[in-house]
């Protein structure tokens, strides 16, 4: 073979678009009337790593923007690994060429085609497509596309087999009892998905219990977000089956779902011999302080509970829960309750509470001349700047030299935090801001120097 002369791309595949270097009115001119004939022009310049030549430019000039997109979707890009295509109006046609696409792109690992509207016929090729478990793609979301009924069994069969996807968010659609059933058959075979949102849909009863038994023996899934359902209390009772056979799941999010204190105390019931779930999100749910107290007595009682959230942040609380919480706290000192306010608190208690605690650390350092970065580092066995939320969380509340309670570690929390599971201590040396900025410290400062207003809000 003759070196010199280039090799030519033997199918349409290898073709690579090259732009032409012409002003905005000539290219529309070019676009409307091509001329006769187009001669190729050798690139100044030739890469010997360039797989891809223009092998008929006249193709350029008459294909319109539409069709010069789709084939650009054809071809293989081994940069991309994230695609974010949400509210497109990507339809049947567009849907069809993406597949295509990832029949050749084995690179792409994120892919968000969200409120595109596909419907039925997008949900067949989408599922068509991931039944054969031939991509990369692990994460894909799918929510507000108009999914119904039929919608939930097609993706509920292909998701039986494929092992690929790890996170898929099928949250805002239309899925109800039927399609519930058909989700739930899929949960119970799955060993894949370790992250399902499904809130934002309407799961009642049948759909909801359908969904609960097939996660009794799911051995993946470790994020579950139900939030925004009418589940109810009789639900309730299928999801404390779940916590107490169901050996992995982390996050449980059920709020919004009419949850009250009956089915609060059908979930504690699995509370009680659960030994893996973290986060367990109840908020905006019609339960009150006594089913409050059902679910903080349940996590006591199980020694193994790995608890760390629990959020009823729409409950208001008395004093004499906070003394059973603190009781909790004892044994539990990882775990925080998030709720509304303490009903009846004094202002003294009420401005202790909310003591801002940076400033009793920075007391605590002028008094053994360090630093609060050297506090901070004390508490860390590394030494290092950086320490995990979760490990902080745990050496905050254990540690004596400065005590602080859950709701001051709280705020240490928000102050340190990277926003990607990790506290940085170098963010205590920041400038402080005004107690009444609205990023500033805020009512924990507000309450300590104005105890005539504190007394007027409790």
């Amino acid at each position: 073979m003759d070196n010199d002369k280039p090799l030519q791309p033997e199918t349409e595949d290898e073709i690579e678009i090259e732009p032409v270097q012409q002003s905005s009115d000539k290219m529309l001119y070019c676009e409307a009337e091509p001329p006769p004939t187009v001669e190729k022009v050798k690139p100044a310049r030739e890469n010997s790593e360039t797989d891809l030549e223009i092998e008929d430019d006249e193709k350029f000039f008459t294909t319109g923007q539409k069709e010069l997109y789709l084939e650009a979707c054809k071809l293989s890009n081994t940069a991309v690994t994230k695609l974010e295509l949400e509210d497109n109006c990507i339809m049947e046609e567009g849907v069809l060429s993406l597949v295509e696409m990832l029949q050749e792109n084995y690179y792409l690992q994120e892919m968000n085609i969200s409120n595109n509207h596909l419907g039925l016929e997008g949900a067949r090729i989408i599922s068509d497509f991931f039944e054969r478990n031939s991509s990369s793609v692990w994460s894909l979301e799918l929510s507000g596309n108009d999914f119904k009924e039929e919608s939930a069994a097609l993706l509920g069969q292909a998701l039986s087999t494929n092992y690929r996807i790890k996170k898929l968010d099928l949250s805002h659609n239309q899925f109800s009892d039927v399609g519930g059933e058909h989700l739930g058959q899929m949960l119970a075979i799955n060993v894949g998905l370790t992250s399902l949102d499904l809130s934002w849909n309407n799961f009642h009863t049948r759909g909801a219990v359908a969904l609960c038994n097939g996660l009794r023996g799911n051995v993946t899934l470790a994020k579950l977000d139900l939030s925004m359902n009418g589940l109810g209390n009789e639900v309730a009772l299928a999801l404390g089956e779940v916590l107490r056979l169901n050996s992995c799941l982390v996050y449980l999010d059920i709020s919004g779902n009419d949850i009250g204190n009956e089915g609060a105390s059908k979930i504690s019931k699995g509370l009680e011999s659960n030994e893996s779930l973290r986060v367990l999100k109840l908020f905006l749910n019609p339960i009150n302080m006594d089913g409050a107290i059902l679910l903080i007595l349940a996590i006591k009682r199980n020694p193994k509970s790995r608890m760390e959230e629990l959020d009823i942040s729409n409950v208001l609380v008395s004093e004499q829960f906070m003394k059973t919480l603190d009781g909790v706290y004892a044994v539990h000192p990882q775990l925080d309750v998030v709720f509304k306010a303490v009903q009846g608190l004094s202002a003294k208690k009420t401005i202790f509470l909310l003591t801002n605690p940076m400033k009793l650390i920075q007391s605590y350092a002028d008094q053994h001349k360090i630093t609060v970065v050297d506090f901070f580092k004390s508490l860390n066995p590394t030494g290092t700047m950086k320490m995990s939320v979760d490990e902080f969380q745990k050496v905050m509340i254990e540690q004596n030299k400065v005590p602080l309670n859950q709701y001051q570690v709280r705020e240490v929390i928000k102050k340190l935090d990277e926003k990607t599971g990790m506290v940085n201590f170098r963010s205590a040396q920041a400038p402080r801001r005004s107690p009444f900025s609205a990023r500033g410290p805020g009512w924990a400062d507000f309450l300590e120097h104005n105890e005539a207003i504190a007394t007027s809000l409790v």
